[in-house]
């Protein structure tokens, strides 16, 4: 049977003709419950009803509806007795006014109520814009999907990826594979992604790496980013890289905002460049100034080429040195330390900075710098502990006797400062450095309260230490002293070590600088003065310059290695010169006094300087200690 119906005929009419054609089937059954499509307009239809034959054709503009839900199309065809619908050009799909669908072709199943579009296929709430060549939506689920690729867009965010599903009611977007988040601030790849339209949180589900405009790129396969404000919090070990190096810890908040990252258990931080790593407990990275404080047992490890160097403290913090800053030392007073509660109080951090200098006085220091800029090797262990303890070495020593008094020896020719230093100007002037070439980015560590150093070569404590890659000075403060081969000891109120060109080029004792060198069991060669500076040429030290109420005890030996005699001496300023990594000669300037000891026939109260402190118990044994 064929029915044409032309328009302009009520909805009553078509209506009737429908409830006939179904008298004429009554083998038909009944539709499902809320299955019902209702024709709510259409330009003209064709009824086309024979044998298992039972469709109807709606041609020119034509709107069904079911439920809540309007359906507008160029034209249809919809089997009645699968109760499908096929439509073409211009869909458009309202349910309930609040999804919008649209698409050139449609299959719809009544029953099911699941509709499929294609071409131009683009699905809207209101917020957020989903495209792709094919797209299916579920009415009763609220679901959209499309498995052939799709795209959604929501404000300035586009996210893709080959499958996707949307939430409709619950506003959740679940991407799969390929899945790309582009943004004006960042970027975000991974292979899985839940995403909600409508607080903009990304959710991490699988690994995913987030580049943001900063070059600092994020690696995570656990936690959230909300896209909006540019806040994340990240677990299962994720990692921050950016120009200065890595962050990686068990747990990460970021804040894009402020550029602040708070790391919280088993954090580990490189420094690739200069082969520097920092491992802690709790850390705050500050990615605009590019700075790092530690915190909960901080280590910092510097690789040499064979001598590495360990560093604990209780607080441990890294920053950049701006091309136009001065070479001014952060106080520890400016740094507070980090409250062990909730990682929430790290926050507070943010308003820390370190703008105050030391009390303690240094000799000024120019902004120019020819030493070396780089980290690594930047403490030449070996050559330190050679200088340590070739300054009291246990050789062949002469002095002086045309200005020492009360010494029987044989003379030896005086020493003239003028030839006895060649090209090298007074301490005071030494400190004047060459500007440094290199514009590489430079840095500088702070490390404060119960300071311990660990390497195979030295070892020392202190309460703060202070180091600058662009002047490569490690200053040591407030009772600093350093170990070198177990045997030798040096101290002083401050304590500098100058490095350059990655080996040591000289140390420096500011204020009762004292050195010890354990000559034997309760046996101790020492050299005391207001300050001592010891240079180095060719990485072997050369001569040390001891001025300020210099004094020494030194315990000599024959060739053969036994003893000989002790002596004891003070004056002015003390030069001691070294040939071969030995003592070649020890000038004692300006109103000298001495006085040798038979070996057998020393006085013991008179074996020790004031304030000699044999410190031992204070020395870290191993690496292992620091990390305790």
């Amino acid at each position: 049977m064929h029915r044409y119906i032309k328009s302009g005929i009520s909805l009553a009419v078509i209506c009737l003709l429908a409830f006939t054609a179904s008298a004429q089937f009554p083998d038909k059954p009944a539709p499902k419950t809320g299955s019902v499509i209702e024709i709510i307009h259409s330009d003209s239809l064709i009824m086309n009803q024979h044998d298992s034959v039972d469709v109807t054709r709606f041609l020119g503009h034509t709107i069904f509806k079911q439920g809540t839900t309007l359906f507008n199309c160029d034209s249809a065809v919809k089997n009645n007795k699968s109760n499908i619908i096929d439509a073409y050009g211009n869909i458009h799909i309202n349910q309930a006014d609040s999804v919008h669908i649209y698409g050139n072709y449609l299959n719809y199943d009544a029953n099911t109520r699941i509709a499929l579009l294609r071409d131009n296929a683009r699905l809207t709430d209101g917020k957020v814009t989903i495209t792709g060549p094919e797209l299916q939506y579920d009415m009763n689920a609220k679901i959209g999907s499309y498995v052939k690729s799709g795209r959604l867009v929501n404000g300035k965010s586009v996210l893709t990826s080959d499958e996707g599903y949307y939430y409709t009611e619950t506003k959740e977007m679940h991407f799969m594979q390929n899945v790309l988040l582009v943004d004006p601030e960042y970027t975000l790849s991974t292979s899985e992604l839940l995403y909600n339209t409508n607080t903009k949180i990304a959710t991490i589900i699988a690994p995913t790496t987030i580049n943001n405009n900063d070059k600092s790129t994020m690696y995570a396969t656990s936690g959230y980013y909300d896209t909006d404000k540019g806040y994340g919090n990240f677990g299962n070990r994720p990692t921050i890289e950016d120009s200065t190096g890595t962050i990686t810890a068990d747990n990460i908040e970021m804040d894009k905002l402020t550029g602040m990252a708070y790391a919280t258990g088993n954090m580990v931080y490189k420094d690739t460049a200069r082969k520097m790593s920092l491992l802690a407990n709790k850390g705050v990275v500050n990615q605009r100034e590019k700075t790092i404080l530690a915190t909960q047992k901080p280590l910092l490890i510097m690789e040499k080429n064979k001598d590495t160097l360990y560093m604990a403290a209780d607080t441990l913090f890294s920053g950049v040195i701006r091309p136009d800053d001065s070479l001014s030392i952060p106080s520890v007073a400016g740094l507070k330390r980090v409250p062990d509660g909730p990682t929430k109080n790290l926050r507070a951090l943010n308003t820390i900075r370190p703008p105050e200098r030391f009390t303690a006085t240094i000799s000024p220091i120019t902004k120019g710098d020819s030493i070396a800029r780089k980290q690594q090797d930047s403490i030449a262990g070996n050559v330190m502990m050679f200088m340590a303890d070739s300054a009291l070495a246990k050789t062949r020593q002469k002095l002086d006797t045309s200005l020492v008094k009360n010494v029987k020896i044989a003379a030896i020719p005086t020493v003239v400062m003028q030839d006895s230093l060649p090209g090298i100007k007074h301490h005071a002037d030494s400190m004047a450095l060459q500007a440094p070439k290199d514009t590489a980015e430079q840095r500088y560590i702070l490390a404060y309260h119960h300071v311990r150093v660990f390497s195979d070569s030295l070892q020392a404590v202190a309460d703060s230490v202070f180091y600058s890659s662009k002047d490569s000075i490690f200053r040591f403060y407030r009772n600093p002293v350093i170990w070198s081969n177990n045997t030798t000891q040096l101290s002083g109120d401050t304590i500098l070590m100058f490095t350059k060109n990655q080996t040591a080029d000289k140390m420096l004792l500011k204020n009762n600088g004292f050195i010890i060198n354990e000559a034997g069991p309760g046996m101790f060669n020492q050299i005391k003065g207001n300050l001592i500076t010891g240079y180095v040429a060719g990485e072997t030290l050369d001569w040390m310059h001891v001025e300020g109420n210099a004094e020494t005890i030194n315990y000599i030996k024959d060739q053969g290695g036994a003893y000989m005699s002790v002596n004891k001496a003070q004056c002015a300023i003390i030069n001691i010169f070294f040939k071969k990594g030995e003592v070649d000669k020890v000038v004692l300037i300006k109103d000298p006094e001495g006085v040798v000891y038979p070996f057998t026939q020393r006085p013991k109260d008179q074996l020790q300087l004031e304030n000699f402190k044999w410190d031992i118990k204070r020395q870290p044994k191993s690496k292992y200690e620091l990390m305790q």
